[in-house]
């Protein structure tokens, strides 16, 4: 029995497929294909698949009314080979941005977020703008559909950096995209100054308004970050008014913010009110006797109202992605339109030549009445060869040589054409054609300025109504912490080595924000600084514990410790400037049992002067001494001070306290006599321990 199921497994074994197969076969196909032709728009056009293909079956519908979207995404699943609701939505994330896409019925709110209607109740069609700018079949390059029965675009013809004015997200396989949009004019005006040789920039413009600031925005590139603010102003006395918002969010995932954040604490509100419809208008009540600039402050620091965005522009480019700035992406598109226009202009050459030339054979051909020399003729090729002959003395005036099909096309002229023929007329075509042939080959021996008249063209046509709506700006630094709300108490408990705000039966500290860092220092001579939390555990016997803030980072510490467990005493002064949260940082030597004997906190302009005793010996001259901190120079917190004595410190005790400068203005405090550890101060901030050591 054990046998058989033996032979049965070993077979299994032999037919599993391995993993390191699958992957490389298949997992690869798969994240190929999601970059390729899913999440990232292709350069050429600055369209995703799923968005070429609606406006490629939006074209093929075209008569200048109005479709359904029901129609047009069941148009486009001839060419896209996923759903109806992703065609849908699709459609609707580009009738939004309003370039494109002429609509008519709800398609949602992109300031409340609300959705747009069902594809059967809504309808759409091409704006003028697309119709001029993205669509030529003439230029255009294309292939088979997914199943092959249907062709497609390659790329669309763009003659507009479409990319960087609609902006693009997608999330592929190993890499994403975000490319925020630009103003329409600002895009027109970066071109014609790269057409002209000239440098230029180029900064995002959203179409929810707001503010921005772009000192980081490194021109799109990866690693780059720009900050958006909502426009918040006074309303009334009590109320606040949003009028725009950030990129990105809606009016509801806004007002989430704020509550949440006056749920924490951070900021006291009464209640919000959402009156947006066209127009963004959300207000928000505040309590009587608030602080109306520290609330738009709090809002800014603690809600969507202020959002950093990291830009990324990744594009498919030669069918592979690439990371590019948005100058270069304006540059590549700016040459394809120029290309495009140039393409364009040599189809219409040709196609005039070709007029011409029809133009020009039927003129010779009916004004020296050649079609009678062929009414003898019994066959075909005696009436192509008596054709070809008598044009012959014609030849050297015509622009290219004459072919069998063009003397095919002449058999074909009607009678009726040839009765009423007038010399006058054709002349005055022929010469208007000829005309228009030597503008078409001016403008393509000029082809940059004819592409920058191109540009003005669609500035003037389109762009009245597309002024800059996102104001630039640089933005305060907002300092959290001193926004914040102090809604936590602090505590202690020394002896076991715990800080936090849960541990409501120890010595109290002060009140805090959960945003603040608390910096502690313990007997053992280990300093560290830490955030606000429920119970953090720090060490054990806690000499000092405050706050760290900007105002303790100009803080004097004065310490006295023993280097080792009879060694060297040493003291010294310094600063605490550039810590890493949670990093235990020693400031003796770091040796066994080295401990610290005294520890004080003076404000800048003061230093403390102590008395150290020492342990009585027969060799000991004085067992006394006064040492003043004001002879000491202010280094930092790894130094390693200067030398007290060599001999064992009984205790240190505290005699007054002076300024930096060695003046007389000092003031005492009562000795006090203590066995374990003890906090002593005077009617300022600044704290002394004093330790006995017998």
């Amino acid at each position: 029995m054990i046998e058989n199921e033996e032979n049965i497994n070993t077979e299994d074994l032999n037919s599993l497929i391995k993993v390191g197969g699958m992957y490389k076969e298949w997992f690869l196909d798969y994240a190929s294909y999601v970059i390729l032709e899913r999440a990232v728009p292709d350069l050429m056009d600055g369209l995703k698949p799923v968005q070429r293909r609606i406006l490629h079956s939006m074209f093929d519908l075209e008569d200048g009314r109005y479709n359904k979207v029901a129609n047009v995404v069941g148009h486009t699943m001839q060419y896209h080979p996923h759903g109806d609701a992703s065609i849908s939505d699709a459609m609707v994330q580009v009738g939004q941005k309003e370039l494109l896409i002429d609509m008519q019925g709800n398609w949602g709110n992109i300031y409340t977020g609300d959705k747009a209607a069902a594809s059967r109740y809504i309808e759409a069609r091409l704006s003028k703008f697309a119709l001029e700018v993205v669509f030529n079949p003439k230029t255009t390059n294309w292939q088979l559909s997914y199943d092959g029965r249907k062709k497609e675009p390659v790329h669309l013809p763009v003659k507009f950096p479409l990319l960087l004015a609609q902006g693009a997200e997608g999330i592929a396989v190993g890499l994403s995209t975000k490319i925020l949009p630009h103003n329409f004019n600002e895009l027109i005006d970066g071109s014609v100054k790269y057409l002209k040789g000239r440098n230029f920039k180029l900064y995002p413009d959203f179409q929810t308004g707001g503010s921005i600031d772009i000192k980081n925005y490194n021109d799109g590139n990866r690693g780059g970050k720009i900050k958006v603010r909502a426009l918040v102003e006074k309303y009334d006395k009590n109320i606040i008014i949003i009028k725009e918002i950030p990129y990105g969010t809606t009016t509801a995932s806004l007002i989430e913010s704020v509550i949440k954040a006056s749920e924490k604490g951070k900021l006291k509100i009464k209640k919000i009110e959402d009156n947006t419809s066209s127009d963004v208008e959300v207000l928000v009540y505040l309590p009587s006797g608030s602080s109306m600039q520290k609330s738009i402050d709090s809002l800014y620091a603690f809600t969507q109202c202020e959002v950093s965005i990291s830009p990324l522009c990744c594009i498919i480019s030669d069918n592979k992605p690439q990371f590019l700035g948005v100058r270069d992406i304006l540059k590549t598109s700016t040459d394809n339109t120029k290309n495009l226009l140039k393409k364009e202009l040599e189809i219409q050459l040709n196609e005039l030549e070709s007029q011409w030339h029809t133009i020009s054979l039927e003129r010779i051909f009916i004004e020296n009445r050649i079609y009678r020399d062929i009414e003898e003729k019994t066959t075909w090729d005696e009436v192509i060869s008596t054709i070809d002959k008598g044009l012959d003395p014609y030849k050297k005036n015509l622009k290219r040589e004459v072919n069998v099909d063009d003397i095919k096309k002449l058999t074909e002229i009607p009678i009726r054409k040839i009765s009423k023929f007038d010399l006058n007329k054709v002349k005055e075509k022929l010469n208007n054609i000829e005309v228009t042939i030597e503008e078409v080959k001016n403008n393509l021996n000029h082809i940059v300025d004819y592409t920058i008249q191109y540009f003005n063209h669609l500035k003037k046509h389109y762009g009245k109504e597309r002024k800059r709506k996102t104001i630039i700006e640089e933005f305060d630094d907002l300092d959290k912490k001193k926004i914040s709300i102090k809604n936590q108490k602090l505590y202690v408990n020394k002896e076991e080595g715990f800080i936090g705000t849960a541990l409501k039966k120890d010595d109290f500290v002060s009140d805090c924000s959960d945003l603040d860092d608390v910096i502690v220092f313990t007997k053992e001579g280990i300093m560290k600084v830490v955030k606000v939390d429920s119970k953090v555990f720090i060490g054990k016997d806690i000499l000092h514990v405050s706050l760290f803030n900007s105002e303790s980072k100009e803080k004097i510490y004065n310490l006295i410790y023993t280097d080792g467990k009879n060694g060297t005493s040493y003291m010294k002064r310094f600063k605490v400037s550039g810590v890493i949260r949670d990093k235990e940082y020693n400031l003796t030597q770091g040796k066994d049992f080295s401990k610290v004997l005294y520890f004080s906190v003076n404000n800048e302009n003061e230093a403390d002067c102590v008395t150290v005793y020492l342990r009585k010996k027969p060799s000991l001259r004085k067992d006394k001494f006064e040492q003043d901190f004001a002879d000491l120079i202010i280094k930092g917190r790894d130094s390693k001070g200067n030398i007290v004595t060599k001999d064992s410190i009984r205790k240190i005790s505290y005699k007054s306290k002076g300024s930096n400068s060695n003046s007389d203005n000092t003031k005492k405090i009562d000795q006090i006599e203590v066995k374990d550890e003890q906090q002593v101060s005077d009617d300022s901030d600044d704290t002394q321990t004093k330790l006995d050591f017998n």
